[in-house]
């Protein structure tokens, strides 16, 4: 075999294997809504207080920056300054929501890319009215998993109920638009309604999770454990707080 076969051969094989793929990712990401422009010292003491008494919910989890009660936070240098001071306690600021009056050339310089909400939609067109009325008429896609969800695991469904027949380990996440229903212990991370369905529920046989939310309002461990680990639970929202009560 000539070297020159072989050139020849290794570039037409470069030319007919693809070199990446480009798939969609579903990740969960924590929102820091910002409800108070004094980024004094009374403000970083109670993030600290947060932070020690949650370290686990924070640990390698992507963090936004919500500005959804500040707008007018427009300052580069009070932005700056608050995501030094995040990064400095290790959290992992991508993000910003509601970023209002701040530029892109200033988001850039801070390595924060512009979060949009699920609520901001460009104006609606015939094309695009037609597709929402096809997406309400679609029957809901619930999923069904028999078997336990192990520790670095993540079970999503999108557009529907998520049922589990097993338990949910610690370290594991489900995920659904709809309902979640564990048929064990539900130790991992558990959010329902993720799309804002605020009348979602999440039931399981036994309750020890790391985490439960509901439309985005979540509660951890720390809050979870006068639920009583050992008893059929709901969760719910009412009033816009999470509730918890025990099944008959």
């Amino acid at each position: 075999m000539s070297a020159r076969y072989e050139q020849d051969r290794c570039a037409h094989a470069s030319l007919t294997v693809r070199p990446f793929q480009i798939r969609g990712r579903f990740l969960t990401a924590l929102a820091l809504r910002i409800e108070n422009k004094a980024m004094d010292a009374g403000f970083f003491e109670a993030l600290d207080d947060h932070l020690r008494a949650t370290p686990q919910f924070f640990a390698d989890a992507p963090l936004v920056i919500d500005l959804a009660k500040e707008p007018g936070l427009a300052d580069p240098k009070q932005l700056r300054d608050l995501v030094d001071n995040l990064r400095r306690r290790k959290l992992l600021v991508f993000g910003i929501q509601n970023a209002g009056l701040l530029k892109a050339d200033v988001l850039l310089s801070l390595g924060l890319i512009p979060i949009h909400n699920g609520r901001d939609a460009p104006a609606p067109n015939e094309k695009s009215v037609r597709a929402s009325r096809v997406e309400k008429l679609l029957p809901p896609d619930n999923r069904t998993v028999v078997a336990p969800v192990r520790s670095g695991q993540m079970v999503v469904a999108e557009r529907g109920d998520l049922t589990i027949v097993g338990s949910v380990a610690s370290g594991a996440e489900v995920i659904a638009g709809g309902n979640i229903h564990v048929y064990g212990t539900l130790r991992g991370r558990a959010m329902a309604g993720v799309h804002g369905d605020d009348k979602a529920r999440i039931f399981c046989r036994s309750l020890d999770a790391e985490l439960v939310a509901i439309a985005g309002l979540y509660q951890t461990s720390q809050t979870l454990e006068a639920a009583g680990p050992d008893r059929c639970m709901q969760i719910f929202l009412k009033d816009e707080r999470l509730h918890m009560e025990a099944l008959a």
